[in-house]
């Protein structure tokens, strides 16, 4: 069986392209370019790519980026402040903190600190409750551009046995929740699930959100599932062991190119959406 490649960058390309015109419109009836502002706490390595790539992303798109960086010493009060200066700038449209944040501040305290219409990255309390009604208004940027890649291959949801392995607030979580919105039936996977392989080999949908290289292995999917792979590890490897699954599945999301630019691109489609609400 050929697999199908959820190619998450040459949609996210094609996204970009929409957005370009969306800005473009924008800028020519209001005189306004939509701006994204990211904080970034201390000097981690892959957070200052991170937020290096969506200085870029938002250049491609025709935003402008804001970037405010705290020393590794900051403290919540220090980041909040920071947060509340940039909820009253009219002229910021999104704000992201980039996770993860050092140790002594409360991250999830610097989250509900942001104003739910700049929550362009679906992070606050009030974005996950939206996003349990149904009435999600930002989401968080990887599940949503994971079901906006899964829409573009027209990857059927509803009815399907989808199976998240990882329950984190940023991804597991509201990840299953757009699932069951979508009718999917959802089981979540974690630490503590006791027999793990049998409860993935269940699933028409995997996916694997833990943090571990290849931890999911082959032999544990159902023959013609979808496998995303939400991992990025060292070595350009995911969180399942794709080299091995790619005669057994039916779709899977490459690593790198599947997740990581519909993340992205979804939160630049969300700057500009929120721009558009408030200057149209």
């Amino acid at each position: 069986m050929e697999s199908l490649i959820l190619d998450g960058t040459s949609c996210a390309k094609e996204i970009n392209e929409e957005l370009k015109q969306r800005v473009a419109k924008l800028v020519e009836k209001t005189g306004r370019v939509p701006i994204l502002a990211t904080i970034l706490v201390g000097e981690d390595p892959a957070s200052i790519t991170y937020v290096k790539m969506k200085g870029n992303a938002c250049k491609r798109a025709g935003l402008e980026s804001m970037k405010i960086v705290l020393p590794q010493t900051a403290d919540t009060d220090d980041v909040t402040s920071t947060i509340t200066e940039l909820n009253f700038n009219g002229d910021v449209h999104g704000i992201l903190l980039q996770h993860p944040v050092p140790k002594q501040i409360d991250e999830a305290r610097c989250f509900n600190t942001i104003s739910p219409d700049k929550d362009v990255d679906g992070v606050t309390y009030m974005s996950f409750a939206k996003l349990a009604m149904n009435e999600m208004e930002y989401g968080p940027a990887t599940p949503l551009g994971i079901m906006r890649l899964l829409d573009k291959y027209k990857i059927v949801l509803e009815g399907k046995e989808a199976v998240i392995i990882g329950r984190s607030p940023i991804l597991g979580k509201p990840m299953a929740m757009m699932l069951l919105n979508r009718n999917a039936t959802v089981t979540m996977c974690h630490s503590r699930t006791q027999n793990l392989p049998e409860v993935v080999r269940r699933a028409d949908i995997v996916v694997a959100a833990l943090g571990k290289p290849k931890f999911v292995k082959a032999d544990w999917i159902k023959p013609g599932a979808v496998v995303i792979d939400a991992g990025y590890n060292p070595g350009n490897v995911g969180d399942a062991d794709l080299e091995n699954m790619k005669d057994i599945v039916s779709a899977y999301t490459p690593v790198p190119g599947g997740v990581g630019p519909m993340t992205i691109i979804t939160l630049i489609e969300q700057t500009v959406a929120s721009a558009e609400k408030k200057l149209l």
